[in-house]
């Protein structure tokens, strides 16, 4: 059974997920070890999740039988919908798919459902990482094994797609990205060749947004610093314009909102 303890914990708090990804990363580089990152990105996530299906995950995966699951089934299907347009309503229908975006549970019900993922690793000496609908997989390797991590590497994300296919989800590998981060002196032996996700190739960027954090190839941040700079700097124009027009205290406390942040 995957590690739900893990994948729990992996969604509790953004910070704690951009914590592990950054600390697998900076161990490696302290070893003198290459590093590739990929950020999976799945189409319309939430709203593709097959309820039959995740209800199926959640009793032989899981292990929830009995009253819990009759609860969660009653949460996933008994939900309807119709359009109104201009005083006229459509039939209501039942939602086959979709678990309910902006609720506590959703993203727990999400973790559940791809859980599986976290399996597949056994023999591949990956880490994968969950958060709500974003997953991203490391790998780590010296210099001499950079073409059977990339192997290894491909050989999972593509495990990862045809798990996704079976399971009524999509992974995009249009706006899928990857990663190979370095020490400094080793930036020019970083690998150019793109990643395969069956008939699609997964360009290299030089950097990623990881959960609201810009994580460059030798990880020195700078990316990160300038766009929050850049961000500061254009919200201090705004409040520029308007300074005359407020308040000291609302100045002050547009400042803490805006920028201090």
């Amino acid at each position: 059974m995957p590690d739900l303890q893990s994948a729990y914990r992996a969604n509790h708090s953004t910070e704690t997920a951009v914590l592990r990804v950054l600390s697998d990363i900076l161990d490696a580089l302290n070893r003198s070890d290459f590093t590739v990152l990929t950020l999976l990105d799945i189409s319309a996530a939430f709203d593709m999740v097959d309820c039959a299906t995740l209800l199926r995950h959640l009793q032989t995966t899981h292990g929830i039988t009995g009253t819990a699951l009759v609860w969660f089934s009653s949460y996933l299907h008994e939900r309807k919908i119709s359009v109104h347009y201009r005083g006229t309503s459509s039939t209501p229908s039942s939602l086959l798919c979709e678990v309910k975006q902006g609720s506590v549970l959703g993203p727990i019900l999400f973790l559940l459902h791809t859980a599986d993922l976290l399996g597949f690793n056994e023999d591949m000496l990956l880490h994968p990482h969950l958060y709500s609908d974003d997953t991203q997989i490391c790998g780590f390797c010296v210099s001499a094994e950079v073409s059977d991590l990339q192997q290894r590497f491909s050989t999972y994300v593509n495990r990862v797609s045809k798990w996704m296919q079976a399971n009524c989800l999509q992974l995009n590998a249009a706006k899928t990205e990857l990663l190979w981060c370095a020490p400094p002196k080793q930036q020019d032996r970083l690998p150019n060749v793109a990643l395969r996700i069956s008939s699609y190739s997964v360009q290299l960027v030089t950097y990623v947004p990881e959960l609201g954090i810009y994580i460059d190839r030798d990880v020195s941040m700078r990316t990160h610093i300038t766009r929050i700079v850049s961000n500061c700097f254009s919200a201090l124009r705004q409040l520029q314009s308007i300074r005359r027009s407020v308040s000291q205290p609302v100045l002050l406390s547009l400042v803490m909102s805006l920028i201090l942040t």
